[in-house]
């Protein structure tokens, strides 16, 4: 099976395995149920959610070492966690392209990946105005989608 990384399971196990391997650090069963679970779902994904994917593939996993786990996956680089409206956090694989910007549609839900570099400028000026350094790739935008947008406005492109 291909992950949303490009990469089948098992490429992105060894892939993992090797940089924990450079810091030192093992793929432990929980590392390696929590990536199995990312890598065979694409989206993004609740807590709730890899929680109940490991407890398919590794029931004998607990939920603390599943929270343990994607915060070293986090550290690592390897998964990217978001924070959408009203307190949810949503877990994905960041592929080769690292962490990216995020928009939550405020109707219906919908989480979509945005480029990297769409807030460059915004940081920039951020940093000469203000000396604040801006982390966009933590928290999704808020907006409407385009076809939340039809509803309220059938006149939208």
């Amino acid at each position: 099976m291909q992950s949303p990384t490009g990469e089948t399971s098992s490429e992105l196990l060894e892939t993992v395995a090797a940089m924990l391997r450079a810091k030192g650090e093992r793929m432990t069963a929980p590392r390696r149920a929590v990536l199995t679970a990312l890598a065979q779902t694409s989206g993004h994904l609740t807590m709730e959610e890899v929680v109940a994917a490991v407890d398919q593939i590794a029931p004998q996993v607990h939920r603390t070492s599943v929270y343990r786990t994607l915060a070293a996956l986090c550290d690592l680089g390897v998964v990217q966690h978001v924070h959408l409206g009203h307190g949810a956090t949503a877990y994905h694989l960041t592929g080769a392209g690292g962490p990216h910007l995020h928009a939550q549609c405020r109707e219906c839900g919908r989480i979509m990946d945005l480029p990297t570099d769409l807030l460059t400028e915004v940081a920039r000026r951020m940093g000469e105005l203000h000396g604040f350094e801006l982390d966009a790739t933590h928290v999704a935008l808020s907006g409407l989608c385009l076809d939340c947008a039809r509803q309220v406005n059938p006149h939208t492109h």
